[in-house]
């Protein structure tokens, strides 16, 4: 049985009680007012389940900890043990296809390995269940569209885990960029220092701990035998699991020119790269992608760059920033992070000041838990996310296949020049595992 309410019931009780339905402005990326928790008043604590419980699990467990924790899950006993100790009353799992038996739920929190988030939200989603999940959306192009397909039919709160979307200084930049203070925007950098070196070697055969459930960890990735070099926060760096750096960061900052420029699709995708290092982890540890957009609307078409692992764009030095995104506008640049921003006007141009006028959520957590309870749009919802994600991995999908350009057949999804990316668009499950 559904733990949620239609659109239009909500609306229809919100005329009854007189209460106005907010309006939010085209700029950001918000759905309709999205399906209600069922039966629960404003004050009543909503009953949520976390697969996952440390790491950035605990961190989401921690953002909406104000509610009731009825389930939590992990593979690993010895933190699910940790955890449950905050929340005693928390029934205990390792396999979240029992927690998503329950029928007492309002919404699931899905903070796994990549290779885990697909199957875990969209069992959700099926079930008619809110669903934050962790960033990268998914493990893949083909399941970030399954998601986004999921979710707009489900009609229900929806939430991707990069957090820096609620903050106000990415608001501010998007703002101003759409706002055209710099004119505009046809070159777009964004660079993320650091490369990753993992040491060791990667045995053939082991055994895994016996407080883990290593075939759940597995799921629906290729088996192979257990190997603490790709055990908990490494399997970032495995292709069977992860995305490497572009997949861990990409989400956080390619997502303020995804949303300042309105970009969604790209028309083609080329990455390089390589591994500078003798570090056994398979993704690469430098890497340049360089992303295509035409034009969109009255925006002019759009040259996006991603650099990380120490590669910076010309002249980076003199912005004195580890990691960034630059705006290249007609009338100047406008350098951001996470939490600052700067502009460099041209001469003879002046900045003018914006008047604020996006919403400034509490946080991306309680955005998420207000849509629940109340039907209010989120602003990383799958139908933004998805789109986002999927333009994250295809710099993976060029890599992998030689480095070689895609052109991006985003309807079709789709690359229409390189038959054997294919592969990497949609990978085959491990048999026992679908999405």
């Amino acid at each position: 049985m559904s733990n949620s309410v239609d659109r239009r019931e909500f609306l229809k009780k919100a005329l009854i009680a007189g209460t106005a339905v907010p309006a939010f402005t085209g700029a950001l990326p918000l759905l309709p007012l999205q399906a209600a928790a069922k039966s629960k008043s404003p004050n009543e604590k909503l009953n949520l389940a976390s697969i996952g419980v440390a790491a950035r699990a605990y961190a989401n467990i921690s953002g909406t900890k104000s509610e009731n924790f009825v389930a939590l899950c992990d593979i690993d006993s010895k933190r699910l043990e940790i955890a449950s100790k905050e929340f005693p009353k928390a029934e205990k799992y390792d396999d979240y296809r029992k927690v998503l038996d329950r029928n007492d739920l309002d919404g699931v929190l899905v903070s796994t390995p990549d290779h885990m988030h697909a199957p875990a939200a969209a069992a959700a989603l099926r079930k008619g269940l809110p669903v934050y999940c962790e960033k990268p959306l998914t493990h893949s192009v083909f399941e970030a569209r399954v998601l986004t397909d999921l979710a707009a039919k489900a009609g229900v709160a929806t939430q991707m885990g990069n957090q820096i979307h609620a903050t106000d200084n990415y608001r501010k930049v998007v703002e101003m960029v759409q706002s055209g203070v710099i004119g505009p925007v046809r070159r777009v950098h964004v660079w993320v220092g650091g490369g990753v070196r993992i040491e060791g070697e990667r045995s053939k055969e082991n055994n895994p701990p016996s407080y883990v459930n290593y075939d759940q960890w597995i799921g629906p990735a290729p088996f192979r035998p257990y190997n603490e070099s790709h055990f908990h926060f490494n399997w970032r760096y495995w292709w069977d699991f992860g995305n490497g750096q572009l997949g861990d960061f990409g989400c956080h900052y390619m997502d303020l020119p995804f949303w300042a420029l309105k970009l969604k699709y790209p028309k083609t995708v080329v990455a390089v790269g390589e591994k500078a290092h003798g570090g056994v982890n398979e993704c690469p540890s430098l890497m340049k992608v360089d992303y295509e957009y035409e034009a969109r609307e009255d925006l002019p078409p759009v040259h996006m760059t991603w650099y990380h692992g120490g590669w910076k764009p010309k002249g980076a030095e003199a912005y004195e920033k580890n990691s960034a995104v630059l705006f290249e506008g007609d009338d100047g640049r406008l350098l951001a992070d996470y939490g600052t921003n700067k502009v460099f006007m041209e001469a003879g141009k002046e900045a003018k000041p914006v008047e604020p006028y996006l919403t400034r959520p509490q946080s991306h957590h309680i955005e998420w838990l207000n849509a629940i309870r109340n039907g209010t749009p989120t602003g990383s919802n799958f139908n933004y996310a998805g789109p986002l994600t999927e333009t994250v991995l295809l710099g993976n999908v060029s890599y992998r296949v030689g480095q070689k350009k895609l052109e991006w057949d985003a309807d079709n999804l789709k690359v229409t020049n390189v038959p054997e990316a294919a592969q990497y668009i949609k990978r085959e499950y491990r048999e026992g595992w679908t999405l």
